[in-house]
């Protein structure tokens, strides 16, 4: 199953994918950072660590094969009712209805279902409504089409409803509503920090470190930093965290570019220093790893979305900053 949202991006990656990894048995031995790197910039990189957890569940205690039994399959790393649905239909023709963003804006204009889409309540209904439609005798044919009529014909906005194959059953076609559905509660604004991070010079090398394996971009390397505080300027900022950090005392040497990154839960300002590397041993703190490296070799390692924001500043040819 494709593990992220939009089908147009996760096509940029797919062909690479398989041929880096063919089958199972070359996901479950794959080194993690290699597989990280594979996946770099589709983001959800926990799925990207589930997947290679599932692989080796496969590989070590189920001789190589995909459980064909739902609850056994749904006990694999990463699994949730979506990915156990699709998979058991599509591969298993087991009788699983999917549900997925797609799909509940074609149940809602087909029920007038009003309860928010956006709302934890709303799976419950959502799922018994694609349970009664679901066909059992095709289910992974009947789950792709749905699926698909929601991501080509029932969009968002501008619907096709007059090419639509169902729009004889579509309540909200027949009322004309088609754009009151589906009803989304407003979400909460983002909350937005404004953090500094510091590509720190030493000789002809550069300084990043890797973040823990679990958590928000569990696995990936990145050009340290951390939050501004009250009252403190940018370059005040990058000194402390670096400090705080990574134990090196670093000099702000140039300011090289800002940042702007949405996540899921939250947005971040970046602002992005040259550091010159003054003193200290490094003494990690949040991170598990640390490499000094060229900027020639930062393409080895995988890296937050974030990051590649600056990193091709990085390499046309700026002067000597240890100088």
């Amino acid at each position: 199953m494709l593990q992220q949202t939009q089908v147009t991006k996760v096509l940029e990656y797919y062909q690479k994918f398989v041929d880096r990894f063919p089958d199972v048995v070359s996901l479950a031995g794959a080194e993690l950072q290699d597989l990280l790197k594979t996946w770099e910039g589709l983001g959800y990189y926990a799925r990207a660590r589930n997947l290679h957890k599932a692989a080796q569940v496969v590989v070590r205690d189920l001789e190589g094969h995909i459980p064909v039994d739902y609850a056994a399959f749904r006990k694999l790393p990463g699994v949730g009712e979506y990915i156990a649905a699709a998979v058991q239909s599509i591969a298993f023709n087991a009788p699983y209805a999917v549900v997925d963003g797609n799909v509940k804006r074609v149940l809602a204009r087909l029920f007038l279902v009003k309860t928010p889409i956006n709302r934890s309540a709303s799976t419950r209904i959502f799922q018994e409504k694609a349970n009664q439609l679901l066909d059992h005798s095709v289910p992974g044919i009947f789950n792709q089409a749905l699926m698909e009529l929601g991501a080509t014909v029932c969009r968002p906005k501008s619907p096709t409803c007059v090419v639509c194959p169902v729009n004889a059953y579509c309540q909200a076609l027949q009322m004309a509503r088609q754009s009151e559905f589906p009803v989304r509660q407003k979400p909460k604004p983002l909350p937005e920090y404004h953090v500094v991070a510091a590509v720190i010079h030493r000789d002809d090398q550069v300084f990043i470190t890797q973040r823990k394996p679990e958590g928000l971009l569990g696995g990936l390397w990145e050009f340290p930093g951390g939050k501004i505080q009250v009252k403190e300027t940018a370059e005040q900022a990058c000194v402390r965290a670096i400090r705080e950090e990574t134990n090196l005392l670093v000099e702000p040497i140039e300011y090289l570019t800002r940042v702007k990154h949405a996540y899921t839960h939250f947005k971040i300002v970046m602002d992005v220093f040259h550091c010159h590397y003054q003193s200290g041993e490094v003494v990690l703190n949040e991170a598990i790893d640390y490499r000094w490296i060229t900027v020639n070799q930062i393409n080895q390692f995988p890296f937050p979305r974030s990051n590649h924001k600056f990193i091709p500043l990085l390499t046309q040819g700026k002067e000597d900053y240890n100088e």
